[in-house]
Parts: C-alpha cells; sequence; structure tokens
C-alpha cells in the first residue's frame, strides 16, 4: 500500500491507497497557509499517522510516500523549491517526512501528479504518451512520455500554462502578457466576459444571470448562457476554445501524445465544451493525414491528488 498526499494552499489530503489505485482511507484538514512551513508538515504527518491507524496497518505495509503540491519540487530529493500558494522556497517537506517515518517520500507538482492518477486509474490508464490539462483559475499541466511522469532536466518542466500563444488586455501574474492559461482558463473566460460588459455589451442576459452582480459572472453562468444561446455567452466561450485549441496544437506538434486529457472546473461543461475543442483542434492541426491523439475528459475528480501522489515513487524508480 501506499501513502498519497494532496497538499493544497486551501487543504491537506491524506489517503491511504491499494496497489490497485484504489482509495481505501482519506481524511481532510485545512492548510491555513502563511504558517511556518514545520506546522504545516506537522499537521501533515498527524494525518498520515491517523490514515495508517484507521485501515489497521503498520507503518511497514506501506511502499511510500508522495505528495503533490501546487508548485515546482524535485521528486526524488522531496524538496519543494517553489511554491506560492504556501510561500514555500527550498523546503525540505521530503527529509522532514522520511526522517519521521523511516520510508521513501517523493515530492511532485500536483498537475503532474493528476496526470499520473489518470495513467494509473483513470482516462489514460495503460496509454503510453498523455498530457493531461487542468483548467481552472489557470492551466496546471502534467506530462507521461513512455509511460513515466516528465518533468524536464530542473523540475521546472510541463508548465504549458505559460506558452505565449498571443497578446491580451491583461498580463498574467508571472508578468509575462499572453500566456495560455490567461486566455483559456476560467478566469481568462469569466474576465473577458465582464470587460466586455463593463465595455457597455448589452444584448446579453448573463449579467441577470447572475443577480444583477458583475462580480459574480462565473464560468458555469457563461458556459449555461452560451448553451441557451446567449450571444455574449457564445462569443466569450468561442475566444476561449480558440485560445485552447491553439494551446493544444502547440502540445501535439511538440510532443505528439496519444491522448490529452482536460479537467478542472472546466471540464465540468462536459461533452458541449469537449466536442467543440476537438473540432477546432482538428481545424488547426498540422498533418490532416495523421491521426492525432483524441481530446477526452478526466475521469478521477478530486481523488486524483491523492491517487496520483501515492504512485510517485513507483513511477519515477
Amino acid at each position: 500500500m501506499f501513502i498519497g498526499v494532496d497538499l493544497g494552499g486551501t487543504s491537506i489530503k491524506v489517503g491511504v491507497v491499494s496497489l490497485d489505485g484504489k482509495i481505501l482511507y482519506q481524511n481532510s484538514k485545512p492548510t491555513y497557509a502563511g504558517r511556518d512551513f514545520q506546522l504545516i508538515i506537522r499537521d501533515m504527518i498527524e494525518q498520515i499517522e491517523d490514515a495508517i491507524d484507521c485501515v489497521n496497518i503498520g507503518i511497514d505495509e506501506i511502499r511510500s510516500i508522495g505528495i503533490g503540491v501546487p508548485g515546482i519540487a524535485e521528486a526524488h530529493t522531496g524538496k519543494v523549491i517553489y511554491c506560492t500558494n504556501l510561500s514555500w522556497y527550498n523546503i525540505p517537506l521530503g527529509e522532514e517526512i522520511s526522517r519521521h517515518f523511516g520510508k521513501p517520500v517523493y515530492v511532485e507538482n500536483d498537475a503532474t501528479v493528476a496526470a499520473l492518477a489518470e495513467y494509473v486509474a483513470g482516462s489514460t490508464k495503460g496509454i503510453k504518451n498523455s498530457v493531461f490539462l487542468t483548467i481552472g483559475t489557470g492551466i496546471g499541466s502534467g506530462i507521461i512520455i513512455n509511460h513515466k511522469i516528465y518533468s524536464g532536466s530542473h523540475s521546472a518542466g510541463s508548465e504549458f500554462g505559460h506558452m505565449i500563444i498571443g497578446e491580451n488586455f491583461y498580463n498574467c501574474n508571472c508578468g509575462a502578457n499572453g500566456c495560455f492559461e490567461t486566455l483559456a482558463s476560467a478566469t481568462a473566460l469569466i474576465r473577458y466576459t465582464r470587460k466586455r460588459i463593463e465595455e457597455g455589451y448589452k444584448d446579453t442576459n448573463i449579467l441577470r444571470m447572475a443577480n444583477g452582480k458583475i462580480e459574480d459572472i462565473d464560468a458555469k453562468i457563461i458556459f449555461d448562457a452560451a448553451k441557451a444561446g446567449d450571444s455574449l455567452g457564445v462569443e466569450a466561450v468561442d475566444r476561449m476554445i480558440k485560445y485552447l485549441s491553439i494551446g493544444i496544437v502547440n502540445i501535439m506538434n511538440s510532443l505528439d501524445p496519444d491522448r490529452v486529457v482536460i479537467g478542472g472546473g472546466v471540464s465540468k461543461a462536459g461533452d458541449y465544451f469537449i466536442q467543440q475543442v476537438d473540432d477546432a483542434v482538428r481545424k488547426l492541426v498540422l498533418c490532416k493525414e495523421i491521426q492525432y491523439g483524441d481530446i477526452v475528459l478526466a475521469q478521477l475528480g478530486n481523488e486524483a491528488g491523492i491517487i496520483g501522489a501515492a504512485f510517485i515513487g513507483e513511477n519515477i524508480i
């Protein structure tokens, strides 16, 4: 069995995972980001101990511990190099946890972890080459090449969210203009829609659907409006799909994966969304004679963080 830890800015989720990728037990508690890293590690240790006790096993039955973090980490050393959500820089997370339990500990980026989860037990199970995109506040990504996670030579690869794919009316948090995630994320969709309304767009029901409060406009409202034929909803979703398809074509031209998986909050738009993305991508691919990899929805949802983290050690050895 394995321990998988999904460490986020909001919560710490810990699970005991079986060899076939099933969560046998999980617990959760708030992260309280901003605290000293030692306090967060202490909570994590307590949660791991609780999980082991609740499935009535000993630590000797745990093969390894894996942790997914919203940042850049060195999988083998377990060092968190950069994690802005927690204000962590060069934190020896794996070393601290390993010292306590006497077990190998591996740490990886959370989107890479989600990609691994889908490979182990989800939409890319057993597939040789795949790319996972989690589309929400930003765009996270994970790469599987030859059945192994790929994070680059310096653990800083797989950052497709920061590909420059066009010009935009606002800069990315990284400081650049035109990043993929500023044009094709849920945040991008919302900011564009609000901007058009602030500019005086009248022929839309979106503001009414948000009870007249522009700050309450979210991605679901926009997608619902688009499905109903609302002109601004259609315009905003079409713009998002345009840039998402450009990003996916760049990925296909670079890596030629067997499958591209879309997860995150935007994936809740379902087949309506995926079919439009797929149609747009097929029009842009380099070689029309090649049957490029398909585009599908992720299957594991919120369980991906724990499952993927649990299998980091098995995948990189």
